[in-house]
This record gives C-alpha cells, sequence and structure tokens, in this order.
C-alpha cells in the first residue's frame, strides 16, 4: 500500500505537468478544473491492489467527469491503470465481463462518431482509439493473471515434486537402514550366539579336562575372528564409492561352511543338497545364506541338539529347509525375534515365499527364492 501510494503521487505529478504542458482539450472548464478528475483517478491507484473494485469505480468516475470537461492526457493514462488494477487483482470473472463492455463501448464510440462527423474513417478512428483505450489494460490484466495461475501451478507442482523426492529419500534411508539392519544382525549373531553357547558350557561345566577346554575356546576364537571379518568387510562395502558385490557376495553354495561352524558350536547338523547346484542370482545367493545362517542361528540358541538342513534347486527356483527340534538349551539366551523378521524380509525382496513355525514337535523354516530362470 506504501509502495501504491508513493505510485500515486507521482502519477498526481506527472498529471499535473501534462496539464501545464498544455496535454488537454479545454472546452468550458477552467484549467484548475482538470485536476479533480485527475486527483480522482490518482486516488484509485492508491488502493490498486488492497481495494481493487473502489480503484475501478474511482477511474470510471474520473474518466466520465474529464470526459465532460476535455479531456486529458494525463487522466485517460491513469484510468488505464484503474482499470488495469481491477482486472488484475479482482475478482475472475471481471476480466471477461470489462472486455465485452469496452469492446461495446469502442463500437458505441464509432458509431457516434460516424453519426456526427458523417466519414466512416472517423468512426474507425474514434472507435480503435477507444478500443485501444479500453481494450488493452483489460487484455494484459487478463495476461498477466493467467501468467500469476500458470506460476502458482507450477511453483505448487515443484512443491509436490519436492515433497516426493523427500518422501522417496526418506524411504530409500528406511530401506537402506533396514538392509543394513538385517546384514549386521545376521552376519554377527551367528557368531555371537556360537560364542556365548560355548562360553556358557564352559563356565557351568567343570568336569571338562584341558584338551575339551581348548577345543571350545578355539572355536570360541574362530567365531569371534569370522566375525571381525565379517564387520570389517560390512564397513569396507560402506565406506567405499561404488558397490562391488562379487567381492562381498555370500553364496548357497558356501552353505557348508556355515554346517561346520555349527557343528564346530556344538550341533549336530545333517545337510543333503537336492538336485544339480548352479550358479544363482546375486540377490537370490545373499538371500539364500543368510536364511540358513540364520535358521542354524536359531536352531542352536533355542532348539535341540541337532538341525536338518535341505537344499533343492528345482527348474526356476531354489528352496531351503531347515528343520530343528525344540529343546530347552538355550532358552536363557534373548531374543526379539528380528531374526524371522530378517528372514522374511530377505525372502520378499527377492519375490520368495517364506514360512516359519512349528512342525512335528520341532520347528522349520522353508525358504522358496525364484531364480532368472522363472522370469
Amino acid at each position: 500500500m506504501r509502495r501504491d501510494a508513493l505510485w500515486a503521487v507521482a502519477c498526481f505529478l506527472v498529471g499535473l505537468l501534462l496539464l501545464a504542458a498544455g496535454a488537454y482539450q479545454q472546452r468550458w472548464a477552467a484549467l484548475l478544473l482538470f485536476a479533480g478528475p485527475l486527483a480522482v483517478a490518482c486516488a484509485g491507484v492508491a488502493v490498486r491492489r488492497s481495494r481493487p473494485l473502489l480503484a475501478l469505480g474511482l477511474g470510471v468516475v474520473a474518466l466520465l467527469g474529464d470526459l465532460a470537461m476535455g479531456p486529458s492526457l494525463g487522466t485517460v493514462l491513469i484510468v488505464t491503470d484503474n482499470l488495469y488494477a481491477g482486472v488484475r487483482y479482482g475478482p475472475r470473472a471481471l476480466g471477461r465481463w470489462m472486455l465485452g463492455i469496452t469492446s461495446v463501448i469502442a463500437v458505441a464510440a464509432g458509431v457516434v462518431a460516424g453519426v456526427v462527423f458523417r466519414h466512416w474513417s472517423a468512426a474507425a478512428i474514434v472507435s480503435v482509439q477507444v478500443g485501444l483505450v479500453g481494450g488493452t489494460p483489460v487484455l494484459t490484466a487478463m495476461f498477466m493473471r493467467q501468467l500469476q495461475d500458470l506460476a502458482s501451478s507450477e511453483r505448487a507442482r515443484a512443491e509436490q515434486v519436492a515433497r516426493l523426492a523427500e518422501l522417496d529419500r526418506a524411504a530409500a534411508v528406511q530401506a537402506e537402514r533396514a538392509r543394513m539392519a538385517r546384514e549386521l544382525h545376521d552376519m554377527i549373531a551367528n557368531h555371537f550366539s556360537a560364542i556365548a553357547i560355548q562360553s556358557t558350557a564352559v563356565l557351568s561345566r567343570r568336569d571338562l579336562d584341558a584338551r575339551v577346554v581348548r577345543q571350545v575356546l578355539e572355536s570360541i576364537r574362530e567365531n569371534s575372528v569370522e566375525g571381525m571379518n565379517e564387520m570389517r568387510a560390512m564397513i569396507g562395502l560402506l565406506r567405499q564409492d561404488g558397490e562391488e558385490p562379487e567381492a562381498t557376495r555370500r553364496r548357497v553354495a558356501e552353505a557348508g561352511e556355515l554346517v561346520e561352524r555349527a557343528r564346530e558350536a556344538g550341533l549336530d547338523v545333517r545337510m543333503r543338497v537336492e538336485g544339480d547346484a548352479r550358479e544363482l542370482p546375486a540377490s537370490v545367493d545373499l538371500a539364500g545364506y543368510r536364511i540358513v545362517q540364520e535358521s542354524l542361528t536359531n536352531a542352536l540358541k533355542h532348539g535341540g541338539r541337532a538341525a536338518d538342513v535341505v537344499i533343492g534347486y528345482l527348474p526356476g527356483l531354489v528352496t531351503l529347509t531347515v528343520d530343528n527340534p525344540v529343546g530347552a538349551a538355550g532358552r536363557e539366551l534373548p531374543g526379539a525375534g528380528a531374526g524371522i523378521i530378517g528372514m522374511r524380509e530377505r525372502t520378499n525382496l527377492v519375490g520368495g515365499l517364506f514360512e516359519a513355525g512349528p512342525h512335528n514337535d520341532g520347528w522349520r523354516v522353508r525358504a522358496e527364492l525364484p531364480t532368472l530362470e522363472s522370469t
């Protein structure tokens, strides 16, 4: 409003200069009377954005008064700003109405001029002049309003895209955190569970000879070293710029190593491979390896003293089945259920099926992982 008021003062001063320079057509009124319509039009400029309809009304009144006395160039020019402000900042439907009104007025003025001057050229000149004075600011205001609406729409669309990008980023971060949690759990839980169970056994029994104690301690050390190596590999993968999955890839074909470590921890594991082993996609290989690893860890912590592992290679599918009896050993070890959740998530990520629950007085974990042959 302050800028509009200053602009109104500037317009009034320019209008006075134009009057002093003779830019008016005098009929009956004195020169000072032309300042009245000029002031009314400038008052409309002062409220052009705060009250656009009032600015339009003041402009119409000023134009009618000025035409009755003259007209004067300064007032006519300022009235065009009143027309622009009314359409630009007023109701949206006002633009169409004003365009029609100014068009009708231009045609009517041309007809009157043609009748008065009895010449078609006078009618054309007056019609064009009135059309330019009245129609140009209206069309300009409508065009600027359309540009403003377009800019607002683009701004809203950009904000929406930014919000969607932020949601995608948050989802990606959450998915990466979940993946890291699964990897850390599956890598560390197996080794730490074996360490906890073996150390508990050594501490709870005092009749073990030195050879058995040494054997258990060697197994504890092996699990500790293996856990540290896998942790270093995970940290190295996180620190490097690009992923090198082959460098840290675990394979279903390496499940025998998991079986050997479980046996060293005191679990009687029987492993059987059905079908011809073959190369699997990296995602399926890692998921299958971690599922077997976590299943053996759970069997070691919460099961009995034995477990059966069956790996089946079928056309377009690899199946993993781990059965173990449910015993009381290791029940004092804490478990938050993250292992089952992680195995299910891994299976879902590769589009497979996962089941875990009681089976024949024991516990069964079964996963069916599709391979590229099925797509």
